[in-house]
């Protein structure tokens, strides 16, 4: 059987590429300012796909003003489980043109890689699913649902209405999330923990006016230079966060070598990592905080006076085992009470999520470490961390709590997702469709051997 399926997935791999490569052409972005209509044309295309995979209910849903979803079931054979199969078919903006070597939206293949935006993350995720079920074609021996969001990149702010809508239609027993990615070429990963987010909007003001900067200067402070000081005490001398009440989780078991971490990061030579503590560590159970963005003057044409008011868009990024609302009022606490001054200060909350960590123990986990190590040809998955959020994760865990949930994805260190010249390794992704397979299977013969 497990010789039919590799060269089941073997034989179709070279249709999945070229329906990848037509997804990849659909600039389907969900941030405000572009075209919705290459939305519509992604979830339309995904619906074809599905259909064509041999599922017999197919539907684009959406839920108020959100971007389109879609869901796809076949019925479980008797007395088998059933898989719920989650992607995203929306992308994030190409960002500076300039910076790629070539178009975004045109996959390209250079040295084994297929480079374009969303060929990682995560059109390959909706391709691995396709893959899966075409190699067992009529013969599936698992139930399945396939839910493929439009939004997931902007936020997924419709995605509690829709899980709640259609509860009934995506409960499942196994729930496996291919959002993620592996610890290396050639080493699979299962990831267990996730960090959740706090973004807000910090805003300092110390005059209702700007005034000249030679009259005033000196006894009464500037707005940049309160925010600079605010900011500042985010972090410690040795770059740990400083701020007062949030959780650090335990250490990695992972090691992360240095070298491999600032090649990946793409840290340039001389400039040091911050705070005390294994990378891993730092990078996956620690919460970090970062300046997204402040809004000030530019340099070019401003005036020789006193900025009245400046604001700031901070990240903070929670560690397993602390809470989105618990961090935000730690957060929000320390930026009030560490203005220098008394300048005035207002905290406003962007967007939330929980971090998640799986107890990665039981039938479901055993089926997917041995599909991985098969698909590998030996090599055992790892569990990982990663330091990003995916906070859905949280909700499907709420939602489905007796569903075990399973995150696993395409992405390799190289893969650079979100940025200029996003790639998927193609070997590595032939082996993920291989591995969901597999998954389908062993999942399978799980229930039929208990």
């Amino acid at each position: 059987m497990s010789a039919d399926l590799r060269a089941a997935v073997e034989r179709e791999m070279p249709g999945v590429r070229a329906d990848l490569e037509r997804l990849v052409r659909i600039p389907g972005i969900a941030f405000a300012g572009y075209d919705f209509s290459h939305v519509e044309r992604s979830a339309e295309a995904v619906a074809d796909l599905l259909r064509g995979a041999g599922l017999p209910d197919v539907r684009v849903v959406r839920a108020g003003n959100g971007q389109p979803a879609v869901i796809g079931r076949r019925p479980a054979p008797p007395g088998a489980p059933t898989v719920l199969l989650y992607a995203h078919h929306d992308v994030q903006p190409p960002g500076d043109l300039g910076q790629w070597l070539s178009e975004p939206f045109e996959p390209v293949e250079r040295n084994g890689r297929l480079y374009g935006r969303g060929t990682a993350d995560d059109k390959a995720g909706v391709m691995a699913h396709v893959a899966a079920l075409r190699a067992f074609g009529d013969d599936l021996p698992v139930g399945v649902v396939v839910f493929v969001e439009g939004e997931e990149e902007f936020g997924s702010e419709s995605l509690g209405e829709l899980l709640e809508t259609y509860r009934d239609d995506l409960a499942s027993d196994v729930i496996v999330i291919a959002d993620s990615g592996n610890w290396d070429v050639g080493q699979p990963a299962l990831t267990v923990g996730l960090r959740g987010m706090v973004n807000v909007f910090v805003d300092v003001k110390v005059l209702d006016h700007a005034v000249h900067s030679g009259m005033f200067g000196g006894p009464v402070p500037d707005a940049l230079t309160v925010l600079s000081r605010l900011v500042a005490t985010l972090h410690d001398d040795s770059g740990d966060v400083a701020v007062a009440g949030l959780h650090k989780g335990e250490g990695a078991a992972l090691d992360y070598p240095a070298d491999r971490f600032r090649h990946e990061a793409g840290m340039l030579d001389g400039v040091e990592t911050i705070g005390t503590g294994g990378l891993a560590e730092m990078a996956w159970t620690r919460p970090a905080i970062s300046v997204l963005g402040i809004d000030a003057p530019p340099t070019a044409g401003a005036p020789n006076a006193l900025v009245p008011a400046a604001r700031a868009k901070i990240s903070l990024r929670i560690a397993p085992g602390d809470t989105a609302e618990s961090a935000h009022q730690a957060l929000r606490t320390h930026l009030e009470t560490h203005a220098p001054w008394g300048a005035r200060v207002t905290v406003t909350l962007e967007a939330s999520g929980d971090p998640f960590r799986i107890d990665a123990t039981g039938p479901a986990y055993d089926a997917a470490r041995a599909a991985f190590a098969e698909a590998w040809d030996g090599t055992a998955p790892v569990d990982i961390g990663v330091g990003g959020s995916i906070p859905f994760i949280a909700t499907f865990q709420e939602m489905f709590p007796k569903a075990s949930v399973l995150v696993t994805g395409v992405e390799d260190p190289d893969a650079r997702a979100h940025g200029p010249n996003e790639s998927l390794h193609l070997g590595e992704f032939a082996k993920v469709c291989l591995a969901e397979a597999l998954l389908l299977r062993n999942v399978a013969k799980q229930v039929q051997a208990g």
